[in-house]
């Protein structure tokens, strides 16, 4: 016994390294079984999936591996996989982290936060409501996870509030169950799986006293990442996933442009609030039995006020980082709405994306000053010559702007274009031909349902990558419109809400140690049966309504996209060989 034990704390120790020597070498067999081309490109594939579901190398150095790839096995010369890297979409995706990373600088998030809970006020119930409104609202445009980090402490100063201090309150539900959330909250995340199989060996069945039936707490802070989630699904530059719809239809269907930043939020935020609402009685119904005391609710409304009151009135520069956010929101919305005429017709046809918008504004934060420009200030020959401050520095948008996440869309991008180029999307898309006989509703449903399981195991922006070429080929091969198929697929692989290693916002709200992993699988199941129903609903009624979803569209033809025909010409191609 002793050996083996010392033998897998070895293995784990070595367990990513053993799986970058293995992986290459398990999926060897594409590369001789299958046809040629398509064949190496699975291999590829399968090997990113499975550095990224396992995380054996950083998420962004697994990007990169199609640049070293492809070019050396032949799919696809360099000079076509490197500029997938920075496409314009990425310049949308950036221009939107810098915006986030201002508005962090001046934390204008927490006003907004702290104004929103002094509004809802502190009833259990009306409180989790305002903590999601708030934390979906700033997910829409910081990211997912500075959005949860932000939140939680908030969260958790109320929370003392109301009840005291949660550490003692956990000690008065102790049960033996909870000894063993310890251990796993000591785990990493990795190790849960092997933790909780013991769990369910050693648990008992206690009578927990009735006043903790109810953690009013547990739902106060799982609704924060699951919030931040949902959020992030109703602007385009909201989560990573939403960006790669775009970037791969340019690339599959170069003459779709039914989806922009403006009619992408028409047809997410209706859904967004429908999913939040439908998930805000949920989690109150499963934890917001617990009735607090009026003199509670007293000390938390004072807490948040106290709070507010601390940011100070608002200043030059949060004055400033509010307008160009808005001016930056208004742009982006307003510039090709689909369903009135938008101001890009005062350019030339075609010239002016929701990039341009973006950078432009951004480009304004660095030079805006940040305290008030004053006239007094030049004829004062004693005022005080204080260097010059913008409202952003290069230096804090390079330390706060996750660049691996640019690196994670471009890879993802170059992965879809060989995908697309060596045929294998089309291969893959052959092999599904037994799913043509479901009916297209039920469809989507099935897609919605499979990719918000796969999520819970990959990050968001490996699993769409991995699957939307697929989808695309599908919906292509059955005549419906491809979007009909795409867009559930997209929302629905932001849908991680079950485990702590699904998505970065539920880690950081476990690592807060007072939520267990049942806790997560249990509201987080719910959960994605509600917003599997939500997609179906929205695709089914406004979705078909705004993207003319029933009809197959002309730029989805096999004319305009000659892989859907491989067959043609891998048998023109035998027989040529034949012939030689």
């Amino acid at each position: 016994g002793m050996k083996v034990s010392v033998l897998s704390k070895k293995l784990w120790c070595v367990h990513k390294q053993l799986l970058l020597l293995l992986a290459p070498l398990v999926f060897l067999p594409f590369l001789f079984t299958l046809p040629e081309k398509e064949g190496k490109c699975l291999y590829v594939v399968v090997l990113m999936a499975t550095f990224w579901c396992t995380e054996a190398l950083p998420l962004a150095v697994t990007a990169m591996l199609p640049v070293c790839l492809f070019p050396t096995l032949g799919i696809l010369p360099a000079k076509k996989v490197c500029p997938q890297y920075f496409i314009e979409t990425n310049f949308l995706f950036l221009s939107g982290l810098v915006m986030a990373s201002s508005i962090e600088e001046w934390g204008l998030h927490r006003r907004i936060a702290l104004k929103v809970l002094s509004i809802v006020g502190v009833k259990p119930a009306w409180l989790i409501l305002g903590m999601m409104l708030t934390s979906s609202f700033l997910s829409m445009w910081l990211s997912n996870t500075a959005t949860t980090a932000m939140m939680l402490p908030i969260a958790n100063a109320i929370l003392e509030s109301l009840f005291g201090d949660l550490e003692t309150l956990k000690k008065k539900c102790k049960s033996p169950e909870d000894h063993e959330s310890a251990v796993i909250n000591e785990a990493p995340p990795s190790r849960l799986f092997i933790t909780s199989s013991r769990i369910i060996h050693r648990l008992t069945v206690s009578n927990r006293p009735s006043h903790c039936r109810n953690y009013v707490w547990k739902g106060f802070l799982i609704c924060i990442p699951y919030a931040a989630s949902i959020g992030g699904t109703a602007t385009l530059t909201g989560t990573a996933p939403n960006l790669i719809l775009i970037g791969q239809l340019k690339s599959y269907f170069p003459d779709c442009d039914l989806i922009n930043f403006g009619s992408w939020f028409a047809f997410a935020f209706p859904l967004m609030l429908l999913f939040l609402f439908l998930g805000w009685l949920w989690i109150a119904f499963l934890y917001g039995g617990l009735n607090t005391r009026s003199q509670a609710e007293a000390r938390a409304k004072a807490l948040i006020k106290e709070d507010y009151q601390k940011l100070g009135p608002i200043n030059f520069a949060e004055g400033s980082i509010s307008f160009f956010f808005v001016l930056f929101a208004v742009l982006l919305f307003t510039r090709d709405p689909k369903f009135v005429t938008g101001w890009s017709v005062f350019f030339k046809k075609g010239y002016v994306s929701d990039a341009v918008t973006g950078v432009i504004i951004v480009s304004i934060l660095f030079f805006f000053p940040s305290q008030k420009p004053s006239l007094k200030w030049w004829f004062d020959p004693k005022a005080q010559n204080t260097p010059y401050v913008p409202l952003l520095s290069w230096k804090k948008a390079q330390d706060s702007v996750p660049w691996n996440i640019i690196l994670l869309l471009g890879g993802g991008f170059a992965m879809a274009k060989a995908c697309e180029e060596s045929g294998l999307a089309s291969w893959i898309g052959g092999h599904l031909q037994p799913l043509a006989e479901v009916p297209p509703a039920a469809a989507v449903m099935l897609i919605t349902a499979f990719l918000a399981c796969f999520t819970e195991f990959a990050s968001n922006t490996a699993t769409i990558i991995i699957f939307l070429p697929v989808i695309a080929e599908l919906a292509s091969r059955v005549s419906v419109n491809p979007l009909y198929f795409m867009i559930p697929a997209t929302v629905g692989c932001s849908y991680a809400f079950m485990l702590p290693v699904s998505t970065p916002p539920n880690s950081i709200a476990f690592a807060s140690g007072h939520l267990m992993v049942k806790d997560m699988v249990k509201t987080g199941f719910v959960m994605n049966i509600l917003g599997i129903l939500s997609v179906s609903l929205a695709m089914n009624t406004w979705g078909v309504a705004m993207f003319s979803l029933n009809t197959y569209p002309e730029w989805a033809h096999p004319a305009n996209k000659t892989a859907l025909f491989p067959n043609v010409h891998v048998s023109s191609l035998q027989s040529a060989n034949a012939t030689l």
